[in-house]
């Protein structure tokens, strides 16, 4: 029997800013983030859009299909958490109709713990093969204006059905892990905008990545010339691009750099658009390699290198399902990401600056979202969250 994701979907919202209007006014060329960093766009959530609302809409896809009834855990990764107690899970699970018996957990750990919902969904099933896992990453990604990582803002929600055998990718049980106690990016409960050493935390991604692969080969027969595709956490898409250069250099590679970039390219196309969704990045380039590979992908087998800053680290593997492509919401998808709206650098500053209140009065919040789920309101300091 294999185990993996049966079933995926993602959302973004629909307001985006082209990086080219944000180099216009710091007066830069658009090159340094087109080129530089490989991003053009990036998302921004509208006011009545949170973490839990795209994880609803991320979701939806797939509960229409099984049923609500057939969900018997929902984990949900993010680093954006609403609530220092309640699981944003546990809202979702009301939106999506889920069943009182089904559990619920939130998972935190920077943009590594929808792995981590994966592999526990993955040991859930194998005990159960009947049952059925909703792992849920969703996440916005915000930094301070006017730093290096402004450019890198982004927001998204993924989400996977974990099954017994799966229509999609079969999840190998071998795993390598990298944990190390550091500081190169970090959210104290007092900020709502994350604090980061781009340059330390580059470092320990990559060092991260060697020490996880290298563990992973202690446990798996499969070695660097056995995979075909390779999904890195995508903080930005230039990252992945040195990531795969550096593990090709440990492995003493001998394939050529075009070879190496076939490896990539087709996972990096939605992250380009979307910008930084933390824990949802490399599950995004997952839908973005199955939806737009060049070939079939059938029988491929697919490297996972998961990066939580702070940091933990996961190589796994994966073998491509035949008939994949049959499964996918590729359609849906393209008419979302068509369908999205340009803002203009003051439209983007009023986004960014509709922060939650915290006062515990009544706030409305203002329509924006073309999802089916919405934010409505925060008043005596709850959440009230509506479909659409």
């Amino acid at each position: 029997m294999s185990v993996g994701i049966d079933e995926i979907s993602f959302y973004t919202s629909n307001y985006f800013l082209d990086l080219k209007n944000l180099a216009e006014m710091q007066q830069i060329d658009a090159d340094k983030y087109y080129q530089g960093i490989g991003q053009e766009k990036m998302g921004m959530p509208a006011p009545d859009e949170d973490v839990v609302t795209m994880a609803a809409n991320a979701a939806l896809p797939l509960i229409e299909r099984v049923g609500a009834d057939a969900i018997s855990t929902v984990m949900f990764a993010t680093e954006t958490g609403i609530d220092q107690s309640k699981s944003a899970g546990v809202y979702v699970h009301r939106l999506l109709g889920l069943t009182a018996n089904c559990r619920v957990v939130e998972l935190k750990q920077a943009c590594y713990s929808a792995t981590a919902a994966i592999q526990m969904g993955c040991a859930l099933v194998a005990r159960q093969p009947e049952k059925k896992v909703l792992v849920i990453a969703s996440d916005v990604a915000r930094y301070d204006l006017d730093t290096p990582g402004e450019a890198t803002q982004g927001c998204g929600a993924v989400a996977m059905l974990i099954t017994a055998n799966p229509r999609l990718v079969e999840i190998d049980a071998e795993v390598g892990n990298h944990t190390e106690d550091v500081m190169d990016f970090w959210r104290p409960n007092y900020r709502s905008t994350a604090l980061v050493d781009g340059k330390y935390s580059t470092k320990i991604y990559l060092r991260s990545l060697k020490l996880a692969w290298e563990n992973f080969r202690e446990a798996s027969s499969l070695a660097f010339n056995d995979f075909q595709h390779f999904c890195y956490h995508l903080p930005f898409t230039r990252m992945a691009q040195k990531a795969h250069k550096h593990l090709a250099r440990v492995n003493q590679s001998e394939l050529s750099p075009e070879s190496l970039d076939l490896q990539l390219e087709d996972t990096l196309i939605y992250n380009r658009i979307i910008g930084n969704s933390y824990t949802a990045s490399m599950y995004i380039g997952l839908v973005s390699l199955l939806e737009n590979g060049k070939q079939n992908l059938a029988g491929s087998r697919v490297g996972f290198f998961s990066y939580g800053s702070g940091c933990v680290a996961e190589f796994f593997s994966g073998k491509i399902v035949a008939g994949y492509e049959k499964y996918l919401h590729r359609d849906r998808h393209q008419r979302m990401l068509e369908a999205r709206n340009e803002v203009s650098y003051d439209e983007y500053l009023k986004l960014y600056n509709d922060v939650d209140p915290t006062d515990g009065g009544e706030h409305l919040k203002g329509a924006g979202t073309t999802g089916r789920f919405r934010l409505a309101g925060i008043a005596h300091h709850k959440r009230e969250y509506i479909a659409c």
